[in-house]
């Protein structure tokens, strides 16, 4: 199906069109039997991903999506039906202005009157570890936001999911996160926890968008409040071992401590409280779960999309890795 034209058709506003998130919520909405309009929002419509996405009949939203220009922001979701809704925090790293400019969305988007509003959320860091992991701005910040829009909408007619994606494939071609060589020719996933830790795999750019369709499609989730996006629970020695075995090379799981894990991003260049940041995330994944307290279970993917998103194998076979791992 292409992206339909007709004004009896529901229009869909998709924040970050470009992006990893919106750029597969798009994907799969074009995808789908039922007919959408859609219209993406960037703040650049010169880039080749807008560009792309108005010949398949977008209409592109050229909008800055901050509480500065908070009239515009309105201004854009009007007329809409449904809203896909996402922030970008490693723009800016800043926990207020990430919070902010989500609720911001929120109210935008529930002030257009939408009938769904989908937000792509996390869970609190420091909630779930009851106090013990206080620096995960990023989890902490999106969950702040799933509060306030589960509040914002329990008195208006606009439903409300929150749509968590899971653990990025895509993390793992990063410079940050890849296998680093060592000195014997083989290859090392360093990280801060147990390689026994189970985490929810998504390759993002392919699959979230399946989700977010199916949310919005699917009557069985009409009552859902929270979904998981993934293709698979997997622990990161099955990665590291799916992975070998798939590239032929030599690679091995490194634990490493707390005080190492920062001392390697501060290393690398991350300033030293985003890299404490991404070691209390890998922490507290493996102490209370990706998904902690929330109602979603390993094996139970929405009915219907057993098989559709790819596992960490099929996503390493998707690869070239041919420069990452020479």
């Amino acid at each position: 199906m292409t992206i339909s034209q007709d004004p009896s058709a529901p229009l869909i506003a998709v924040v970050g069109a470009t992006g990893m998130q919106g750029g597969s919520v798009i994907k799969r909405l074009a995808e789908s039997p039922k007919p959408y309009r859609i219209k993406g929002f960037t703040r650049d419509p010169s880039k080749p991903a807008a560009k792309a996405l108005a010949e398949q009949k977008v209409e592109i939203v050229v909008v800055s999506l901050t509480v500065d220009n908070k009239d515009a922001v309105y201004k854009a979701f009007q007329g809409a039906d449904i809203a896909f809704t996402v922030t970008n925090f490693w723009e800016h790293m800043d926990k207020a202005r990430e919070t902010a400019e989500g609720k911001l969305l929120i109210d935008a988007a529930t002030a257009a009157g939408v009938k769904l509003l989908i937000w792509s959320g996390l869970v609190s860091a420091a909630e779930v570890s009851h106090g013990k992991y206080m620096h995960a701005d990023h989890l902490d910040s999106k969950a702040e936001v799933t509060k306030y829009g589960r509040h914002t909408t329990s008195t208006s007619p606009t439903r409300f999911v929150n749509v968590i994606a899971g653990l990025y494939d895509s993390n793992f071609i990063s410079p940050l996160f890849s296998p680093k060589k060592q000195e014997d020719g083989s290859f090392a996933l360093v990280m801060p926890v147990s390689a026994d830790c189970i985490v929810p795999s998504l390759d993002t750019a392919r699959d979230y968008g399946l989700f977010v369709r199916k949310v919005i499609e699917d009557p069985s989730l009409a009552n859902a409040k929270d979904v998981g996006a993934y293709g698979e629970f997997i622990s990161y020695a099955q990665m590291v071992k799916e992975w070998s075995e798939i590239t032929g090379k030599d690679m091995r799981y490194l634990e490493v401590t707390k005080e190492q894990y920062i001392a390697g991003g501060v290393a690398s260049g991350l300033p030293e409280r985003i890299a404490l940041e991404l070691y209390e995330m890998f922490a507290v994944i493996a102490e209370e779960g990706y998904f902690s307290g929330l109602d979603i279970g390993r094996s139970r993917l929405p009915e219907g999309l057993e098989g559709m998103a790819f596992t960490w194998a099929e996503f390493v076979k998707s690869m070239d890795w041919s420069e990452l791992l020479k």
